[in-house]
């Protein structure tokens, strides 16, 4: 199989769990760092999949690399490679599939619920999932479901949390690739944005995104296998 390439937009923003996830099943993966200056590549048919990961920056910023990164998740949706976005990543996905990034009525930060749309949302991916359960968040924009895609879950501050295209592309708003060490480093890094929105209701305090961290994050891992594992059946052999 072709390995997996996964797009980092910022240093403290890596694949985390994902990574662990690909390696114990046997998938080769790589990482380009745009943060670091590395180019993307010119064509998507070299890799089974596309995963573009999350960052502190808008999709509507000028950044030169931005068309560069939508024109290769239009190329891998045109070729059936399957991609995956995490927040950002989601966002680039929405906005390279004709949807609009806008802000958010508040910052999600921290932990929080979700919860699955409507009865039965695409059972083959969900189905293992219960209807509500709990993941990491970190934004203050939104993006809208791109035409043709499916809504899959939504919170009580964020109404478009996930959405399916083609049954094999995943855009996601949530976080679900957390590890201990990413959330201290957000934490530390974040400090003044935490502050900032501390008037939000979805804003936790650091201290309350740590606390009971470690069964929090067996279960968010057990949401990422779920999702992760349905994803990865579509890779490009």
């Amino acid at each position: 199989m072709l390995p997996v390439v996964i797009l980092r937009f910022s240093q403290t923003e890596g694949p985390g769990y994902l990574g662990n996830f690909l390696t114990g099943k046997g998938i080769l993966w790589t990482q380009i760092n745009i943060d670091a200056g590395d180019d993307l590549p010119d064509d998507i048919n070299g890799f089974s999949g596309l995963v573009l990961m999350g960052g502190p920056m808008s999709v509507n910023d000028e950044l030169p690399w931005i068309p560069d990164v939508l024109n290769l998740i239009r190329q891998a949706v045109e070729n059936n490679i399957p991609v995956l976005g995490h927040c950002l990543g989601g966002q680039l996905m929405s906005k390279a599939l004709c949807g609009s990034i806008t802000q958010n009525p508040v910052k999600e930060i921290g932990w929080g619920g979700v919860s699955k749309v409507g009865q039965n949302p695409a059972p083959e991916w969900v189905g293992d999932l219960p209807s509500s359960f709990e993941v990491f968040q970190w934004h203050g924009e939104t993006f809208s479901i791109p035409p043709g895609a499916e809504r899959l879950l939504e919170s009580a501050f964020c109404a478009n949390q996930a959405f399916l295209l083609d049954n094999i592309h995943l855009g996601l708003q949530c976080h679900i690739e957390m590890t201990a060490p990413m959330i201290e480093s957000w934490c530390a890094v974040g400090a003044d944005e935490i502050e900032s929105a501390s008037a939000s209701p979805a804003v936790q305090q650091p201290a309350a995104m740590q606390e009971n961290m470690s069964s929090r994050l067996i279960e968010l891992h057990h949401v990422a296998d779920v999702l992760y594992s349905k994803w990865i059946q579509g890779l490009k052999h």
